[in-house]
Order: structure tokens, then C-alpha cells, then sequence
């Protein structure tokens, strides 16, 4: 009977402390989602930090606490936050050195440190919390993103107030409030890093439109607004085929944004109805992973520079050249013949390797004249013969044409086309020249044993042709003026050249109704692109 009782009492006292341990495990997680609850109702850090530490102290039962944050660039741990202090350690953030003092030791160990019989003598690493007269201590490491992000500290005046259910405890909540911590300075930084993205948006004298991938327009800043004529009130969510832009704009940008190839990046120059000239430049947005692949971007940016000035400066300068370039032509052709003369007459080998250095100078300035002379006719409506041309024919008869020099540097080319072509209204003698152009100067920039690409696809009506060449790269800066008359890159390693070769490209296939742009990077080559409407302007 005895041994019955025991065992009975024995029962009973474990039923008991199994209870008592399952209403610790209750009492336990009710605290951390009370925790929890509390400080997920905001995303302001200040008021996150301080309800957070209001409500951990009282699921505790602690007298004071504080909460401290790893600044990421010192290493050193701030005190944000404070509860139940006699001083004010926030105003004039308590700082301690990384690695010192208990703060270090619950980094280092990324464990909770206890000390309940705190005196003078304790490792404390800034004198001045000694005038808190705290006897007991807690420390726990927040932690979010795998990573040791704060301290969370619960303090009393009195020794051993804290024991092995209080520290349990203690370390729950801890990853709970560090998360919401992390959240709320998340938030607070995105906030930060978005007014100060606002800010520059709306001072920039460059103009910027975002879009989506789809082409709609998401954000368009003040000085775009003065440039269009618009508001992004009437532009935000519709279309760029919708959106009140001047049509002369629109057209090339949906060209630009129609590309999928790699490195889509374009720059262009357009001429408004008003006279005014702007430069835009074209440039993908990628997101998370997407950045992996080049050819699946989320959306667009486009920057919109007005460089009239630039381009009155550079008329002014193109109609004195015209000018003297008439007036030159024929003494230059009088020049000729004369030279031409003096060399079938001549018998002195000296004189004729004279006459024979003067001739290639004179012809040289004669095409320098023709192009400035077709440059002129073209933008004074030259009548094109328009013809059905077979574009795949005209690059592989252009791409033979330019083999000699190839081979000559030990180039390798190759020709691509991308989709089935039909036949595109043009004329195929301009078509081709512009077509020379491209190919020649990729062959001038590129160094031996480079490689030359010539690629043609079609987009949304109409016909692109590209040229990408593995040479030098050109600045950004200065690919918005590359197809200006006369405009040269400034670098003593290239090789020199009249500057008209692109300005004819542009005036050519602008005058077809389509438009040219170039991509590049400094080391990894460039890309010359004009686009062909299927039919007839």
C-alpha cells in the first residue's frame, strides 16, 4: 500500500511539472506573438524601435531596456532606442567600439550575455552608463537576414534578477524584433534613397522618361515635361504611340524599344517642328535576376538632352563649308587638269612623282567636296530613284566590295539575317553607300584579326541593318554627335577621316523615313544600326 502511494505521489508530481513546463512553453510563445503583433503594426523605424522595447519590457517584466543597431560601415553599436534610463543616451547616441565591452562579446559569441551583480569594475566600454547604476544586465543578438543586425538589452537596478526563463525568453524575442527592426530600416532607407532619387529627378537639366517593358510611361520628370510640351499627368500610363510627344520623337523611340538584341542601349538625334534638336539616349532596366540575361529587361529609361545650340553651331559651321565648297570646285577642277597635263608631258622621274603626290591631294579635297556637295542636295530634297531593293543582296554585294580591306587588316565577317526579308522601297545606289559607310568605318577602327558582324532583322514595319565591330568602343559622351558633319572623336590613336561618312548615313536614311543609332562600350566595340520602313514614306 505504502509503495502504491509513492508511485501515485510520484505521478503527480511529474503531471505537475509537465504542466508547469507546457505552461512556460504557453506563456512563452503568447510573448513573442504578442512581441510579434505589436511591432509589426509600423514600418517607422523610430516608433518601431520604441514600441518594440515598450512591449518587450513588459512581457518581461524588466525595469529598463535598450536597443542598439550595427552601423554597417564602423562596425561600432549605436543605442537607438531606450526605456526606463535616468539619462538621455539617444539624443547623443551612446557609440561603442566594435568588439569592446559586452556589446563585443555578444557579437563575437552571438549568444546572450548576463551579468546580475554588475559593479564599477564590470566591462563596460563606455564610461558614462555607469551612472545608470544598473545591478543587473541581458544582452541578446537581433538577427535578420542571417546576420547579427542589433542588440536587444533588458536592465534592473536590483542583483540576480534574471534567470534561465527570463534569458530564454529574452532570446525568442530577440530575432523577433530584430526582423521587425530590419523591415522598418529597410523601408526607411528605400524611402530615403526614393526622395533623394526625386529630388535629383526634378533638378536634372536632362529630361527622363521611364517606361515599362511594354513601352507604357511610368514617371516623366519636369524638364521632360518643358521639352515635349506635355505633363506627366496627360503622359503617365499611356503608350509612347499614345502619349502627347512630338511625332518626330515618337516614331524613333518606338523603334528603339522594339529591339531584343543584345546590348540595346541606342542613342539618336532628332529635329522637332520648332527647330529644336534633341538627343536621346535609350537604355534597358533590369531587375533581380533578369540582369543575367541581356534580352529580357523590365523596362526602359530615356534620357532626353536639348542640344540646339549645338546643332545651330554646327549649321552655321556646315553652310560656310558649303559655300567655300562650291566656290572651290572648280579651281580644284582646273587643278586637276593642269596636273594632269604637266603629267603626260613630263619625263623627268622626279617631277612626275611630284605632279602624281599633288594629284592624290587634289583628289582627295575633290571627294571631300562631293560628299559636302551630296550632303547638301540630299538635304535639299534630292529625288531618290525608289525601287524594290533586295536589302539580304545589297549587304553581301557591299560586304564583297569591303573584303579587300578586311583582308588587308585580317579581319572575319559575317553576314546574319535574322528574319525572311521582302524587298523595301529605296534607292539601292544610297542604300548601299550608306551601307559602305558603316562597314568602312568599322574596318578603319578595328584592329587586325578583329571581327566585323553584319546582321539585318525586321521590327514593327520595319527593316533594321546593324554593323557591331569588337574594336576601341566610343565615350558615351560623345556618341550623341558622331553622326554631326565633321565631328571626330578626339583620340590620338584613331585614324583620321573627313568626319562626313555618318552625317551622309543620316541624311540618307532619314530622307528614306527611317532613322540611324549607335550603341557602345569603352573595350567592347560598337554597333551602328539604320532601320528601313517596309513601305514607302
Amino acid at each position: 500500500m505504502k509503495d502504491l502511494i509513492e508511485a501515485n505521489e510520484y505521478l503527480t508530481e511529474r503531471v505537475k511539472r509537465q504542466t508547469q513546463e507546457v505552461q512556460r512553453h504557453v506563456d512563452r510563445m503568447e510573448a513573442i506573438n504578442k512581441v510579434a503583433e505589436t511591432v509589426s503594426q509600423s514600418l517607422d523605424l523610430d516608433k518601431t524601435l520604441n514600441t518594440a522595447l515598450d512591449v518587450v519590457t513588459r512581457v518581461i517584466g524588466a525595469e529598463a531596456g535598450g536597443i542598439s543597431m550595427i552601423d554597417p560601415q564602423s562596425g561600432e553599436v549605436v543605442l537607438r532606442a531606450q526605456l526606463g534610463w535616468e539619462y538621455d543616451f539617444v539624443t547623443q547616441p551612446m557609440r561603442i567600439p566594435a568588439g569592446k565591452g559586452m556589446s563585443g562579446r555578444v557579437i563575437a559569441e552571438d549568444s546572450v550575455i548576463v551579468a546580475n551583480d554588475l559593479d564599477g569594475e564590470s566591462d563596460i566600454a563606455v564610461p558614462s552608463f555607469r551612472k545608470e547604476a544598473f545591478r543587473s544586465i541581458a544582452m541578446a543578438p537581433m538577427h535578420a537576414r542571417g546576420k547579427i543586425t542589433g542588440i536587444l538589452s533588458i536592465m534592473s537596478q536590483d542583483k540576480d534578477q534574471f534567470d534561465t526563463a527570463t534569458i530564454d525568453l529574452l532570446r525568442a524575442v530577440a530575432d523577433t524584433v530584430g526582423i521587425a527592426v530590419d523591415n522598418a530600416h529597410l523601408y526607411q532607407t528605400s524611402v530615403e534613397n526614393e526622395n533623394r532619387l526625386s529630388a535629383i529627378l526634378q533638378s536634372t537639366a536632362d529630361g527622363i522618361i521611364a517606361t515599362n517593358q511594354s513601352g507604357a510611361i511610368g514617371m516623366m520628370n519636369p524638364t521632360a515635361e518643358r521639352m515635349l510640351g506635355t505633363t506627366a499627368a496627360e503622359a503617365v500610363g499611356r503608350q509612347l504611340r499614345d502619349a502627347p510627344i512630338p511625332d518626330e520623337l515618337r516614331q524613333p523611340l518606338r523603334v528603339a524599344l522594339s529591339s531584343r538584341e543584345e546590348s540595346p542601349e541606342k542613342s539618336f538625334q532628332v529635329k522637332l517642328t520648332d527647330e529644336r534638336v534633341l538627343v536621346a539616349f535609350v537604355s534597358p532596366v533590369w531587375e533581380g535576376d533578369n540582369a543575367i540575361d541581356p534580352t529580357q529587361h523590365d523596362g526602359w529609361v530615356i534620357v532626353l538632352q536639348d542640344v540646339t545650340h549645338l546643332r545651330k553651331a554646327e549649321e552655321m559651321r556646315a553652310e560656310f563649308i558649303q559655300a567655300a565648297a562650291h566656290d572651290m570646285r572648280n579651281p580644284l577642277g582646273v587643278t586637276l587638269t593642269s596636273l594632269g597635263t604637266l603629267q603626260s608631258i613630263t619625263t623627268d622621274d622626279i617631277a612626275a612623282e611630284v605632279i602624281d603626290v599633288a594629284m592624290s591631294g587634289v583628289q582627295r579635297m575633290q571627294r571631300l567636296l562631293d560628299d559636302l556637295l551630296h550632303l547638301e542636295r540630299i538635304e535639299n530634297g534630292y529625288q531618290f530613284h525608289i525601287e524594290d531593293v533586295d536589302i539580304q543582296g545589297i549587304i553581301h554585294e557591299v560586304c564583297a566590295q569591303c573584303s579587300p580591306l578586311m583582308e588587308q587588316k585580317a579581319h572575319t565577317h559575317q553576314v546574319e539575317v535574322r528574319d525572311p526579308l521582302s524587298h523595301v522601297p529605296a534607292d539601292p545606289h544610297w542604300i548601299s553607300r550608306a551601307l559602305t559607310n558603316y562597314i568602312s568605318n568599322a574596318i578603319k577602327y578595328t584592329p587586325e584579326n578583329g571581327h566585323i558582324r553584319v546582321r539585318t532583322f525586321s521590327k514593327e514595319q520595319f527593316v533594321h541593318i546593324e554593323v557591331s565591330d569588337n574594336g576601341p568602343g566610343i565615350p558615351l559622351d560623345v556618341q550623341s554627335r558622331l553622326f554631326e558633319r565633321f565631328y571626330r572623336v578626339k583620340d590620338a590613336n584613331r585614324e583620321r577621316g573627313s568626319g562626313l561618312g555618318l552625317a551622309i548615313v543620316k541624311s540618307v536614311i532619314e530622307s528614306h523615313g527611317g532613322t540611324v543609332y549607335m550603341r557602345s562600350k569603352m573595350g567592347e566595340g560598337s554597333t551602328f544600326g539604320m532601320t528601313l520602313p517596309v513601305k514607302q514614306p
